[in-house]
């Protein structure tokens, strides 16, 4: 087994950082701090936890550029994206800690004669965010944050990817005062993580990756009867209703398939377009897709950058050549490229005439800047393609008709369900998945679920 690992830039090719796995004895250690760290914390009022993140959101927004850019080189975002995904990460934390008091409050039960009787959400002890590369910020804040509010301890084990983005947090919580040992980056492989699990101070698991690893984390918290909150992508499809906006459609589906080069697990991957839109809705998507630049993330006129895993170009390729094989029209890109020589890049691709015969493309997750367009006769045709997928984490309309949204919305397979918009995260709505998207929830009043534990109380005051 390695004893250390290297991050290299998607786009120059160059070494951006080498770090060592923790030793054992090195994680028992970082499990001890944090059991202290929590113990103490757990004593803390929540304005006190609040005033603490407040000052985390500003440590973070003073490091603000050298997060960005750091992002940007461990995984080709462009850095005009990364900057946003700065703000973000900031604007759900301030989201998260607006609404902690109340949603953290003892609940309390109708009077009874003789007895009080309220339910206390208390801190589950030390959650471990094994967190994603491909958001590297606001899918650790997702959990870091409500977690602290909560009264836990975090251990961050970040994608080896983007493993500078744990010790991101971990840096501007110690510079925001926190205990040593609240918030602390861990390097470690995938033994490392299950001997982790399975310390008895850790009292919940976040997983953010593949259907596999989830199956993993899953196996291992069952061993000791914890929870674990598992957000393992998508195949996130879109509909175009007969009676859609159609500029606005394509303008924003392109968007939200080709954003972060379309390695987002909310990104939208197929679009199902009404037979009377689908001619002009094709046009005018080719018309889109062909205006966005590959180049140098680092340059503000990039806004495609490089392929973040050296073996997705290559995956992606075969589901092109499944695709034009059974009959689909690749209308632009569709090949591993590179910009001056450098750069693991993919060619922006669209696919029309899609069908699930082609199942790389329609049906397997792509995770990358490809989408397939397929014409349907009407709304059941849609809503029977739609829920054609092992995964159900976003799904999304576009109509003029909020009666058929909702009426098409109830019968799609999906965590959360859009009208005329897509790929996005409302802090105030809980984020969530079915079936091989996974289970549990963060964000909103129900992300701190997951991190407390319920205890009743009942007091009899009079005998």
């Amino acid at each position: 087994m390695a004893s250390s690992f290297r991050i290299d830039d998607p786009y120059s090719g160059e070494n951006v950082a080498e770090r060592r796995f923790l030793s054992a004895g090195e994680i028992e250690g970082a499990v001890a701090r944090a059991s202290r760290a929590q113990r103490a914390w757990a004593r803390t009022g929540i304005p006190e936890r609040v005033v603490l993140c407040e000052r985390f959101c500003a440590a973070f927004e003073r490091d603000g550029e050298r997060i960005a850019a750091e992002i940007t080189r461990q995984m080709g975002k462009p850095l005009a994206q990364a900057r946003g995904e700065v703000k973000t990460a900031v604007a759900r934390a301030r989201h998260m800690m607006s609404i902690a008091a109340e949603a953290l409050a003892d609940e309390r039960l109708p009077a009874a004669p003789g007895f009080i009787r309220f339910i206390r959400h208390e801190p589950v002890g030390i959650v471990l965010d094994i967190s994603a590369w491909n958001y590297p910020l606001l899918i650790t804040v997702n959990v870091v944050v409500p977690a602290v509010l909560a009264g836990d301890a975090v251990l961050i084990k970040h994608a080896m990817r983007t493993a500078l983005c744990g010790e991101a947090f971990e840096r501007a919580f110690a510079s925001a005062g926190a205990p040593e040992g609240l918030v602390t980056a861990v390097h470690a492989d995938h033994d490392a993580c299950a001997r982790i699990i399975g310390r008895p101070e850790i009292g919940y698991v976040s997983f953010t990756g593949s259907v596999r690893g989830g199956h993993e984390v899953y196996r291992e918290a069952s061993k000791r009867f914890i929870d674990a909150g598992l957000e393992l992508g998508g195949k996130d499809p879109a509909y175009v209703a007969p009676d859609a906006d159609l500029e606005h459609a394509v303008a924003n589906l392109v968007d939200g398939a080709f954003y972060n080069a379309g390695q987002s697990c909310c990104g939208i991957e197929r679009v199902y377009v009404h037979r009377s839109l689908y001619d002009k809705f094709v046009e005018g998507a080719l018309a889109e897709v062909r205006k966005l630049q590959m180049g140098d993330p680092m340059d503000a006129a990039t806004t495609l950058g490089p392929m973040a895993q050296p073996g997705a170009p290559e995956k992606l390729e075969a589901q092109v050549a499944e695709a034009r094989a059974k009959g689909g029209r690749v209308l632009c890109g569709g090949k591993a490229v590179n910009v001056g020589g450098k750069g693991r890049f993919f060619d922006p691709c669209l696919i029309a005439d899609a069908t699930h015969q082609m199942h790389g493309l329609m049906v397997e997750e792509s995770f990358g800047p490809i989408v397939g367009v397929a014409k349907v006769a009407d709304d059941d045709e849609a809503v029977r393609l739609m829920n054609d997928s092992p995964y159900g984490l976003t799904a999304a309309i576009w109509t003029r008709d909020p009666e058929r949204a909702l009426r098409i919305g109830a019968q799609i397979e999906t965590g959360t369900f859009f009208m005329n918009r897509c790929d996005y995260l409302d802090p105030a709505l809980p984020w969530t998945g079915v079936k091989d998207s996974g289970k549990g929830n963060s964000l909103s009043r129900y992300g701190f679920l997951s991190l407390t534990r319920r205890k009743s109380f009942h007091l009899r005051t009079q005998t």
